[in-house]
């Protein structure tokens, strides 16, 4: 209440927030995107998304190992000033810049929660327990995990805009808006475009991927997809046109008739002289005037050339290749660990093989298996003794 001229606090307070009641309105009200983008354009900017991001599905898929789905995109309109309430949690962020096909950047934005998720994941990681601290380790696994999905996308998009598009090196960052933090990222323009995505990993994340869009960038992409789909219908529905000829005149097939003839007789007189000539040289050659003669017809016979010709040579090649030296490599035993393990490793850390002690080592030439063997020691030197070895021929089929 109003007292003596002044005001209350409370009523500071409602007036700031735009309200002097308990039923508050909303400080900022959203565009509306009908008042910018027709039906048609909004199906076009959903579908650009649509087949972007279900190939960054399936990339993400791959890479974590895990079941992604990505459903239909929810596309809306938002002003800079309301980026704060669009976005109340900490959420990472990855920009990109496109090089080539496009100006514009693109910015994708998922809450912390699930970048953490997938750093883990990423890391050698279940995703059940992640750390919520973001180091540089997490931000890299992340930071690859997002440029895969953007790797994806720019090449769907190639093929929907028919043209080369290619993209800036990925930058990621933290983003908390109540702190301030990372609004300088965003995009200068006033007006941006917010396509939602519904994300399912596994049963570890169910959650919403965002990507934001300046205006002028998205009015781009519509426009271009639009204007090559109806490029695109005018040509299929487009008519070839087909120059009319006319019809001959009676005189013009009389002399087409004596051309014919003309040119039939002097054509029968040049082959019997050439028949003529073959018979004379002793050429067995049928003549091409008449069919009834019968022609010997048998079928063709090709040299071996792999058991006969090879063979012969090789044994020549094989001198001249005798001073050629090759790389042999003795194999202990192999593993698969982790990125979390290998950066895990320090001084000591014991490494299990696929081997057991004892089992005959790999002998490799050119990384190609020709031996088997057991360790010795030679003096200070360590050394194999050849335990099994693949015959001749199959060590020179190995090394073609």
């Amino acid at each position: 209440m109003m007292s003596d001229g002044m005001l209350s606090q409370d009523e500071i307070d409602a007036l700031l927030r735009g309200s002097d009641n308990d039923n508050e309105e909303p400080l900022f009200v959203a565009p509306n995107v009908e008042d910018h983008f027709s039906t048609l354009e909004q199906d076009a900017l959903g579908e650009i998304g649509n087949i972007s991001f279900g190939s960054s599905a399936t990339a993400l898929s791959t890479l974590l190992n895990q079941k992604v789905e990505i459903t239909t995109p929810m596309v809306s309109l938002l002003e800079k000033q309301q980026l704060e309430a669009e976005f109340p949690d900490p959420y990472v962020a990855i920009r990109v810049n496109y090089t080539e096909g496009f100006s514009g950047s693109n910015i994708l934005v998922v809450e912390q929660r699930d970048a953490a998720i997938i750093a883990d994941l990423m890391l050698g990681g279940n995703g059940e327990n992640p750390s919520h601290e973001f180091d540089e380790i997490h931000l890299s696994a992340v930071q690859e995990a997002m440029n895969q999905m953007m790797g994806s996308a720019a090449t769907s998009m190639s093929t929907v805009f028919s043209k080369k598009i290619d993209i800036s090196p990925p930058a990621v960052l933290l983003i908390d808006f109540k702190e301030g933090e990372g609004k300088d990222q965003m995009p200068e323009d006033n007006l941006l475009v917010k396509v939602a995505f519904s994300i399912r990993i596994g049963r570890l994340i169910d959650s919403s991927i965002m990507q934001i869009l300046p205006f002028p960038f998205a009015k781009e992409l519509v426009k271009e997809l639009l204007t090559k789909d109806r490029k695109a219908e005018e040509a299929v529905g487009a008519t070839p046109n087909v120059p009319s000829t006319p019809f001959p005149k009676q005189e013009d097939l009389e002399q087409r008739e004596h051309r014919a003839e003309d040119t039939s007789y002097a054509y029968s007189q040049h082959a019997s002289e050439n028949i003529t000539y073959h018979q004379q040289a002793k050429v067995s050659q049928p003549a091409a005037t008449n069919p009834a003669q019968t022609v010997n017809v048998q079928p063709a016979v090709f040299s071996n050339f792999e058991t006969a010709a090879v063979a012969e040579a090789e044994p020549n090649n094989l001198n001249m290749l005798m001073d050629i030296p090759l790389q042999v490599t003795v194999e202990l035993g192999r593993t698969r660990r982790s990125v979390k393990d290998i950066l895990e490793l320090s001084s000591g850390s014991v490494i299990e093989l696929d081997k057991l002690a004892g089992e005959p080592v790999d002998i490799l030439v050119n990384n190609k298996l020709i031996a088997q063997g057991e360790v010795v020691v030679i003096d200070e030197s360590f050394g194999v003794r050849v335990t099994d070895i693949v015959s001749q021929t199959d060590r020179i089929k190995k090394l073609r």
